[in-house]
């Protein structure tokens, strides 16, 4: 496993106490080692000389502590020879720190011709990359990940033969969003233990702000705290996965191309489709019980710093005497005498509020499913016909001003008799002309248009309205020239 991959020595460099001094050139190597725009993996060697001179200038490095090497048979420890004493110069802290990696294994030399080139082995470059990673440590947003499984789930179902690998990929990145998560909840309990072992109230308020605030609740728990979180697609993930396990004919395609790709026997490309699958679906199902989780222990930390910030300028004048008296009056009284307190749900220590009860968790809503509410078409229907019977009996002046224009047909007279009723909507218009002139506001405008001359006889309309006998006129200039010749 690890012993065969990686040289028993590699990590003396990190454990000694010039460990910060490989450090510093350890990160600077790997900006070179690993640029990309690096073609040739073969590195000069005076290029790596004078990458770890560099480094030693800018940090200014000024000691050295000699190392020390096990001596396996006897025991005992022994300085390299010519290495116990400070360097001189910066090209001797250079020549020692690179002589010191190449017999640890990081760096390894090959000779071509004259030149001496290093390079670095593969499980080496890896180490190295997975350290700098650590040591140049960021909260990642992880919503770009989940929509990353959720685009690699949906191109392996709808081309299970092309990209049909993409499951893989969405099953990797599923699993390190997984350990995201694990990596969460460990560092709110690394803080929490930090607060709980610091005394200084000013420590433990500016850690929570620098290292809780800034780097987990912005970053991390607010991300998915938010109606914009990456686990809105959880729900279309799941279903597309669920209905992939009983699609025979993607599954077999999906295992052909595991087997042309990776290479697989048709056992085992069945069962890793089939693990990766099931991996996807396990982490998404359990991110509600994980968020929980991680929900309690962010309670239980702001619960610390909440009481610590309570608590940190309540410090009154005089308190240590107080307390040093009042425990001298009680030590001069009866054990009889003083009261027994068992619980101090009744009483208080010093004062009513010295005894708090703790902050309720705030609990988020229950789910409430909503169903949308079905209306009997029945029921639909009679309010339609109520809608439009209110509609029929309800008269404006244009309903009666368009009854009346139609009966006119161009004609700037009419007599009672004349009007038709066919409608209900006609009668109601009829009843209202014999009355235009009392309509008011509602028909103020069609009142004007018209004159009303009643006659003393009574007339039938259509066998349903008896009666005055009228006669309509339309206020024209020519209906009104009319008017005034009959007058004279």
């Amino acid at each position: 496993m690890l012993f065969n991959k990686l040289p028993d020595d590699l990590f003396l460099p990190l454990s000694g106490q010039n460990r910060y001094i490989y450090q510093a050139v350890l990160v600077d190597l790997a900006d070179l080692f690993f640029d990309e725009d690096l073609i040739d993996p073969f590195i000069p060697k005076d290029l790596v000389r004078s990458t770890i001179e560099e480094a030693v200038i800018r940090h200014g490095f000024r000691t050295w502590a000699p190392e020390l090497e096990g001596d396996e048979e006897g025991g005992e420890d022994e300085a390299n020879e010519g290495e116990s004493e400070i360097p001189r110069s910066t090209s001797e802290y250079a020549s020692r720190i690179y002589r010191r990696l190449v017999k640890t294994g990081w760096l390894d030399e090959e000779q071509q011709l004259y030149r001496t080139y290093v390079l670095m082995a593969p499980s080496i470059s890896y180490v190295l990359r997975t350290l700098v990673q650590v040591a140049t440590f960021q909260k990642k947003s992880y919503g770009g990940a989940v929509l990353n499984v959720l685009s690699s789930v949906e191109a392996a179902i709808a081309d299970p033969q092309g990209r049909g690998l993409t499951l893989q990929e969405a099953a990797r990145s599923a699993a390190e969003f997984s350990a995201h998560l694990t990596d969460m909840l460990l560092g709110l309990r690394e803080l929490k233990q930090n607060f709980a072992a610091t005394s200084n109230a000013q420590e433990i308020v500016k850690g929570f702000f620098e290292q809780f605030v800034e780097a987990i609740l912005v970053s991390d728990y607010k991300t998915l705290k938010t109606h914009n979180n990456p686990f809105r697609f959880r729900r279309q993930l799941l279903g597309m996965l669920r209905e992939l396990q009983f699609d025979e004919h993607k599954l077999n395609l999906l295992i052909q191309h595991y087997q042309e790709v990776l290479e697989l026997g048709n056992a085992e490309a069945e069962a890793k489709v089939h693990k990766h699958i099931g991996r996807i679906i396990r982490i998404f199902e359990s991110v509600d019980q994980r968020l929980a989780a991680i929900d309690e222990f962010r309670f239980r930390l702001e619960k610390r710093v909440a009481d610590t910030v309570r608590y940190m300028d309540k410090t009154t004048p005089g308190m240590s005497s107080r307390l040093s008296r009042l425990i001298a009056k009680l030590a001069e009284q009866d054990e009889d005498s003083i009261p027994r307190i068992d619980t101090f749900e009744s009483y208080a220590f010093m004062s009513p509020k010295s005894v708090r009860s703790a902050p309720r968790k705030r609990t988020p809503p229950s789910l409430k499913i909503i169903q949308q509410q079905v209306i009997d078409p029945q029921v639909l229907m009679m309010r339609q016909y109520f809608k439009e019977y209110k509609e029929r009996r309800q008269v404006t002046g244009a309903k009666v001003d368009a009854y009346i224009e139609r009966h006119l047909n161009g004609n700037d007279k009419i007599r009672a008799g004349e009007f038709q009723i066919e409608t209900i909507e006609d009668y109601i218009c009829f009843s209202y002309v014999r009355h235009i002139a009392s309509l008011g506001n509602k028909a103020k405008g069609v009142a004007g248009k018209y004159q009303l001359q009643f006659e003393d006889r009574y007339v039938n309309i259509c066998d349903m309205v008896e009666c005055r006998d009228f006669t309509l006129l339309k206020n024209t200039k020519k209906s009104v020239a009319k008017e005034s010749q009959h007058a004279r």
